[in-house]
């Protein structure tokens, strides 16, 4: 599979673009920030709002939620409307509607800041894994051709390939490493934000089934950024129940720093060569 070799952060990437207005933003929704279901990817559309409010405040991100209510395709814009809620000394509470049109796609509500403390620390160590140029790819079923996935550089530490998925459960948890190559290795909470996005992946590994499911939620809780290659994201499946999954995503950079908490809930799926009831979707991830 070929890689984009030119080098952007992760804006660019995202194509997001500011207007005459410093709290409206745009994002044409290109192939690549879609998913293999051809529609955009959640931790893209999250990692544009955060953007888009970081331009908007000059204020780094420390925390951001985003409720995913519809989908956005290629070819369509998303308008992304900023609102300053409060702004203080040193932190903006605000928040982002994300519109095609008159179609609300997603809302976002977030904190950014940054404040003096005598105090910091890392409570929790990143498990020791393998490094993941000795690990190999990723497979996935039915990849659109330019799609994010095409853009994305996964290695799983521990995981199931296709054919490990044998229907049967284990502790919920998954190890992989990820990196997007194309984009700069100074991390920034949007880049956090797009590789966030892997709770879904986890149901259908949790329970070793050809599945995932649709994001409902992507919450990014920002701890330290520092530059980094690869990210390992350390996927815990809390539960699963009626439906609807439940979990979190550590982010830890090469050297052991904790980048970010994310966490999500998603509609669980089987994929579309599983058998389906009429009118579900495809998994997002």
């Amino acid at each position: 599979m070929g890689r984009v070799v030119c080098r952007m952060d992760a804006r660019t990437f995202l194509g997001l673009e500011s207007t005459h207005n410093n709290r409206r933003w745009h994002m044409p929704v290109h192939r690549r920030n879609t998913t293999s279901g051809g529609f955009l990817f959640g931790g893209c559309a999250l990692g544009a709002a955060i953007s888009a409010m970081e331009g908007t405040t000059n204020r780094p991100c420390v925390w951001a939620t985003a409720q995913y209510l519809s989908y956005a395709r290629p070819g369509e814009v998303l308008d992304i409307d900023v609102i300053i809620a409060n702004e203080g000394n040193s932190i903006t509470q605000a928040r982002v509607v994300g519109h095609v049109g008159e179609r609300e796609i997603l809302t976002v509500n977030a904190a950014l800041g940054e404040r003096t403390f005598d105090h910091s620390g890392q409570f929790v160590d990143m498990p020791s894994l393998p490094h993941p140029d000795t690990l190999p790819q990723r497979e996935h079923m039915n990849v659109l051709t330019g799609s994010f996935h095409d853009y994305l550089e996964e290695r799983f530490a521990k995981g199931r390939t296709l054919d490990q998925l044998d229907g049967i459960a284990n502790d919920g948890r998954t190890q992989m490493w990820a990196r997007i190559p194309s984009v700069i290795d100074a991390v920034d909470a949007a880049t956090l934000a797009i590789l966030g996005d892997f709770v879904p992946m986890g149901v259908g590994q949790a329970f070793g089934i050809r599945g995932g499911g649709n994001s409902l939620d992507n919450t990014l809780r920002v701890v330290k950024l520092v530059p980094t290659n690869w990210i390992l994201l350390d996927i815990q499946i809390h539960g699963v129940q009626s439906g609807f999954g439940h979990g979190e995503v550590h982010m830890w950079a090469e050297d052991g720093t904790l980048l970010a908490v994310a966490s999500q809930s998603c509609i669980a799926r089987m994929w579309r060569d599983e058998p389906l009831r009429s009118g579900t979707k495809k998994e997002t991830t």
